[in-house]
């Protein structure tokens, strides 16, 4: 089964918003800090997909948000293959959502310098790169196994 989705990474000019999941019971990303994003809905576009994920979690309105690349997770979760859009946000308006009010976790500014310090998965660390580094365009696949440890990565970079 497929499971589209999107990941979106939400920039200031110094600081990437992240998400420390410290909320959800029973969540595959418990303890990790990632970006926000979602599933997308029946008849929903990627764009439309992002830009409600952000604003339902972030409370921000996106005003200018690029196409990154695409990644799939080959069995992410059992029997499902998740294909992930991903967006990189710079420009946005509105008052970030408090902790209190937040479902899945807390958000929280890290630095630019303080991003490749934080937990989470293996090849987060790739795609946090890849954001701060501003690659053009970037297809990917990454493997995880039964323990979350990262087994298989397949690249390719593109110029937009």
């Amino acid at each position: 089964m497929t499971q589209l989705a999107t990941i979106c990474y939400i920039d200031n000019g110094q600081e990437l918003l992240l998400l420390h999941r410290n909320k959800k019971p029973n969540d595959v990303h418990e303890g990790k800090w990632i970006s926000v994003g979602g599933k997308i809905e029946a008849g929903e576009t990627p764009d439309e997909c992002a830009k409600r994920e952000i604003l339902e979690e972030t409370h921000l309105t996106v005003k200018k948000m690029d196409f990154k690349g695409v990644i799939t997770f080959p069995e992410f979760t059992p029997n499902q293959d998740w294909y992930t859009y991903v967006f990189k946000v710079t420009d946005f308006e509105g008052v970030l959502i408090s902790d209190e009010e937040s479902r899945e976790g807390t958000l929280e500014w890290v630095p630019y310098d303080q991003v490749l310090s934080k937990p989470t998965w293996e090849g987060d660390y790739e795609i946090f790169k890849w954001i701060l580094t501003d690659v053009p365009f970037f297809s990917a696949k990454f493997t995880y196994d039964k323990e979350q440890k990262l087994v298989n990565k397949e690249v390719t970079f593109y110029d937009k």
